[in-house]
């Protein structure tokens, strides 16, 4: 190996440590901007529940999910304290400019919550990182997974838990191939559909022919934005000798409009089938009975309003809903469904320095199933968060 050689791969074993290891954001190897980021997050929560306490190890501890709420008699629970710092994440990202002046650009994103723990809480605490997003973006062109295009990340209010107004708004990352020119985007992605079978228990079926479809326009001004998103998919079934296929259609209308320093978000969806789209899957998509597929409609949606106290105090105040229009005349099949989900939080944010922040928070959520039986969650979350 000549001197040459080696000098150059110390070099650029150098910039690369430089990159990874350095307090800046970026770095440039060659022709690529390198750069890297994240946040540690700690989230300590106390849960009172009125139908009994979720199990320890459910994802309804870690963070809100309208479908695992309890429901049923009223029990006599003392409040459960929880303590986790999965939702941290880390990502990293590259920029390259082409022979054509083009930029090829790539990211990578993982986290620790949802995902399978590789200890317990007795020791260790241990948990498996998953993929959160792994694209590539090229002329317009995003290939990978990252957020469904039926979703506007934007229109999402500030608030400690993970997702915030779960049950109203959409919420999905996916595999996808995305178009995008001028205000509109267009995209083709993964397609997944949830049926409720006999008894009211849900499968998870990966039999469509066609990816799911999604076209989305945003309008942005110096008052805010408007996004406009449509979904059309094929909801399919095809096991046990059944072939049962039904198209579905939804809507979905958010954006922000900013009053000075203060900001009002929200976001309202209506659609049939949309199923996990919505609610972190708090209704599936459709009913198997018989050889067909009974599509489930829904209306969501949350509003949530901003206030900035000063330059290290802001609060959020947020509602949020989901209703399901079960067919009634299929019960007897469905068992006892989600009819209704709602939730109100309200937080106070402290940042004594930028990007670190402290934070309270008070979320009430409520769910009713079609029979009327109901449940409601109180929770006081309590976190520190640093992002880099």
């Amino acid at each position: 190996m000549t001197t040459k050689t080696t000098a150059l791969k110390t070099l650029t074993a150098t910039a690369v440590l430089c990159a990874l290891s350095a307090s800046a954001h970026a770095a440039t190897i060659g022709n690529t901007d390198v750069t890297y980021g994240g946040y540690v997050k700690l989230d300590a929560m106390w849960s009172d529940y009125s139908s009994g306490v979720q199990a320890g190890g459910s994802i309804g501890r870690d963070f809100y999910v309208p479908g695992t709420t309890p429901v049923g008699a009223d029990v006599d629970s003392d409040p459960v304290f929880d303590m986790h710092a999965r939702q941290s994440r880390f990502f990293f990202g590259t920029a390259t400019t082409l022979d054509d002046g083009k930029e090829i650009k790539t990211k990578i994103e993982i986290d620790f919550i949802a995902s399978a723990a590789g200890g317990n809480e007795r020791v260790s605490n241990s948990y498996a990182p998953r993929v959160r997003q792994a694209f590539i973006t090229y002329d317009g062109w995003l290939f990978g997974q990252t957020w469904s295009n039926f979703q506007n990340v934007g229109a999402l209010p500030e608030t400690l838990d993970f997702v915030g107004p779960a049950e109203g708004t959409v919420f999905v990352r996916q595999a996808q191939v995305k178009y995008t020119t001028g205000s509109w985007s267009f995209s083709i992605e993964n397609p997944e559909t949830t049926v409720t079978m006999q008894g009211g228990s849900r499968a998870s079926i990966d039999d469509a022919s066609l990816p799911d479809f999604t076209a989305r326009y945003a309008h942005k001004a110096k008052w805010g934005e408007i996004v406009v998103a449509g979904l059309a998919r094929q909801l399919s079934y095809k096991q046990n000798g059944i072939d049962a296929d039904e198209t579905s259609f939804g809507v979905s209308a958010s954006g922000k409009v900013n009053f000075g320093k203060n900001n009002l978000k929200f976001m309202l969806t209506q659609g049939q089938g949309l199923g996990r789209y919505i609610g972190l899957n708090v209704a599936n998509s459709a009913v198997l009975n018989g050889d067909d597929l009974d599509a489930i409609d829904s209306t969501s949606g949350f509003i949530a309003y901003q206030q900035q106290w000063n330059n290290q105090w802001r609060s959020t105040f947020l509602y949020s809903f989901f209703s399901a229009d079960n067919n009634s005349d299929l019960l007897a099949i469905t068992g006892d469904p989600t009819k209704t989900s709602q939730s109100y939080s309200a937080n106070i944010l402290y940042s004594p320095v930028k990007k670190l922040t402290f934070g309270a928070e008070l979320k009430v959520a409520e769910r009713e199933l079609e029979s009327g039986s109901d449940g409601d969650m109180e929770r006081l979350q309590f976190s520190v968060k640093y992002a880099f």
